[in-house]
């Protein structure tokens, strides 16, 4: 399927709440807040990258990629998600190329890595893997995984911005 993967721009917004409300709706892991947690990452300048993938002019897809805290890592690490793919689109390569993208520019931009909480199977795809040394929530998960650019794997726990905890 041919798309483009593009930065978020303003008026991309409104679209992104729909991709993101539509994909979660009836997703079993959903908190029913991702849209929200989007736009608060936004309103508070901490969506370091926010990424639409857009088929026909339509916004058909997002990623967002945000700063994380890792006490004692070598900065800087951030959090992949949401990710969100309008459900017309779904397991068509939407996904994959929006995080295959966003991990290529967060490794531009000097990132050290970057932590997922998600499908050990669906995500090792890309090089993440668990780490029972780091932790999210203060409890070891096959859930949670990071893949490391540069330097050693983290150890501890992790925070992600506080948009996640609203």
């Amino acid at each position: 399927m041919a798309m483009d993967i593009r930065p978020e721009e303003p008026d991309d917004a409104v679209a992104i709440r729909a991709v993101t409300a539509a994909a979660f709706a009836t997703a079993p892991h959903s908190g029913g807040n991702e849209a929200d947690i989007v736009e608060a990452l936004r309103a508070a300048g901490a969506l370091t990258l926010s990424l639409v993938a857009v088929h026909r002019g339509q916004v058909v897809g997002h990623v967002a990629f945000s700063p994380v805290e890792i006490p004692g890592a070598d900065a800087p690490w951030y959090g992949l998600g949401p990710v969100s793919v309008i459900p017309d689109f779904q397991r068509m390569g939407v996904g994959q190329g929006l995080i295959r993208d966003g991990l290529g520019r967060l490794k531009a931009l000097g990132a050290r890595g970057c932590v997922v909480l998600g499908e050990p199977d669906y995500y090792a795809r890309f090089g993440f893997e668990g780490d029972p040394a780091l932790r999210f929530l203060d409890e070891p998960s096959p859930y949670f995984q990071r893949i490391v650019f540069a330097g050693p794997p983290p150890q501890g726990l992790a925070r992600y911005h506080p948009a996640f905890y609203a």
